[in-house]
């Protein structure tokens, strides 16, 4: 059985199981998903749809439905790929239109650590949570409990051992913020939906740039851990973090572990702030050196605030580069 990721164009991530005998059309069907599908037999192509990551087989269709182009770019035709492996898959309809939805998730706390005056951790647990699926980069919406408010954050740890981590900015006066600075007690009840974006570890092809901003950092720990899962990368993987205080900077001890245990992964480090103790003072793209550009045959991955992922687009154009890729999640913390 093979767990086929199916990305929606609205953000929503919908995980089906497929048999190695079954197509994943077949299996989407079965599972309640109706993906856009008419002929069945590989003749129409309205159920094409580009394989991000994962092996599979596809054969018996006509070329005016799957060009041999399109097919060895990716593009694949539900009604007729069988999987090889996991796989994830991009649709290009939104999920209201296939007719599925968010998944819920009841959790408990299991820990709230402050890591510093402008971060949390917060650890869940719960017997739900083991049929949580989601995509390393990707988020959820945790309902703020004693509220009908939610917020969204990305998950900065995978699944492991019962408990799922985020990676939460201290917002003063937020609605979260202040639950898990005064009221948080382990136990507590908190409800999850998703998995939500398409900001997501893709399979690794060429050198990764990863890009965070503060606790923009979240989503790339979840990755690392997850490159570290696969069994490294043959790609080297930098990542620059740049925070605006020294008081910012959080999960090195995580980043030094991963540099250590991971042959091609690199970090730095950066602080806005002129009054930093640490060497790189600044913002991140002062840190991007050419050969991490690799003259455009570069992946780039980048989390943080609108004007950080600007200030990278003016820097990429500024140098005449035009990465191969150039993913992004911005956010912007709530204010209530």
């Amino acid at each position: 059985m093979y767990k086929i990721a199916l990305n929606f164009e609205d953000g929503l991530t919908r995980f089906i199981d497929c048999k190695p005998e079954e197509t994943v059309a077949e299996a989407s069907y079965r599972q309640g998903v109706n993906l856009p599908l008419d002929c069945r037999d590989g003749a129409c192509g309205t159920c094409k749809c580009l394989a991000e990551s994962g092996a599979y087989t596809q054969t018996d269709y006509i070329d005016d439905a799957l060009s041999a182009t399109e097919a060895a770019a990716g593009y694949i035709l539900t009604c007729k790929m069988r999987p090889e492996s996991d796989c994830v898959v991009r649709v290009p309809a939104s999920s209201a239109v296939c007719k599925t939805q968010s998944s819920q998730y009841a959790a408990q706390i299991h820990s709230v650590k402050a890591l510093s005056p402008s971060s949390f951790c917060l650890t869940l647990e719960g017997e739900e949570l083991s049929r949580l699926n989601f995509l390393p980069g990707q988020y959820v919406n945790l309902g703020v409990p004693g509220s009908d408010q939610h917020r969204a954050y990305s998950f900065s740890s995978l699944y492991r051992n019962g408990q799922v981590s985020f990676l939460i900015r201290n917002v003063p006066n937020g609605l979260m913020s202040q639950y898990l600075g005064q009221q948080a007690q382990a136990g507590d009840a908190i409800r999850l939906t998703g998995p939500l974006g398409s900001f997501y570890l893709r399979e690794i092809k060429r050198p990764l740039l990863m890009l965070a901003g503060g606790t923009g950092l979240a989503p790339f720990l979840a990755m690392l851990e997850k490159i570290a899962e696969q069994g490294g990368s043959a790609q080297p993987v930098h990542l620059i973090y740049g925070v605006t205080h020294d008081s910012d900077v959080v999960g090195i001890e995580q980043l030094q572990h991963w540099a250590g245990q991971l042959a091609n992964f690199s970090f730095a480090l950066c602080v806005a702030s002129p009054d930093s103790r640490h060497a790189h003072k600044g913002y991140v793209t002062q840190y991007i050196q050419p050969a991490q550009l690799n003259d455009g045959e570069v992946d780039i991955y980048l989390c943080g605030p609108p004007p950080m992922v600007e200030a990278v687009s003016r820097f990429l154009d500024d140098k005449g580069i035009q990465p191969r890729h150039f993913y992004h999640e911005k956010f912007s913390a709530s204010q209530v």
